[in-house]
């Protein structure tokens, strides 16, 4: 990384951090873009150059996290369907603790901050729908699905759905007080059971060619 590519990382992160901790002690709706950036010492300006949005501020890795199921199905092994890859990696990351999970005790703030602003519902609702879509196109070129035919978009909003309401269950859960081990236990049992469920369906979908 050249000293201009690190400068660029660093301001990301400082305007990132000075947003949480706002965000954290007033709520995400009270605070302003302009308070973030009088607070990071920037201008507002600097702040929308590298967020075009408040909510792409608090959701700064949301790349990431919509390309994420995508990223599992197309590198899953041989022989794996696209239930089963996204199942083992739910399952390993609940049983790691992953931050966006849910279960990591430090995201439970983050997590109580999206469940207090409909704005950041809202952007969570269309994260898991440009996720969705990714995970779609990834299933229509493994199976060479025709431009008109439904079912990859089909398939991915129930593997998906899937996902994003374990994910769910499993942030109220914490956000409302529950221990984290009893939410990972059910968390565990709800996913073996739900994509159990889609697997008895899906066990060759899409076929590798």
């Amino acid at each position: 990384m050249g000293l201009r590519e690190l400068k660029k990382q660093q301001t990301r992160e400082l305007l990132s951090g000075t947003a949480m901790v706002l965000f954290a002690e007033h709520g995400f709706d009270r605070v302003t873009v302009v308070e973030v950036a009088r607070a990071a010492g920037v201008s507002p300006n600097t702040v929308f150059n590298y967020f075009p949005t408040k909510e792409d501020l608090f959701f700064d890795r949301q790349d990431e996290v919509v390309a994420h199921l995508a990223g599992v199905v197309r590198r899953r092994p041989p022989g794996s369907s696209a239930v089963d890859a996204v199942r083992a990696d739910l399952l390993a990351a609940v049983e790691a603790g992953e931050p966006t999970v849910g279960l990591d005790p430090g995201m439970t703030a983050f997590w109580r901050i999206v469940a207090d602003s409909p704005a950041l519902r809202a952007r969570l609702l269309e994260l898991g729908e440009r996720s969705e879509a990714a995970l779609a196109e990834v299933l229509a070129e493994e199976s060479a699905a025709a431009p008109a035919d439904p079912l990859p978009r089909i398939v991915a909003g129930a593997v998906a759905g899937a996902h994003r309401a374990v994910l769910g269950e499993i942030r109220r859960a914490v956000v409302a007080g529950e221990p984290v081990e009893a939410v990972r236990t059910r968390a565990r049992e709800a996913v073996e059971r739900a994509f159990g469920l889609l697997a008895a369906g899906l066990a060759d979908y899409p076929r590798r060619r």
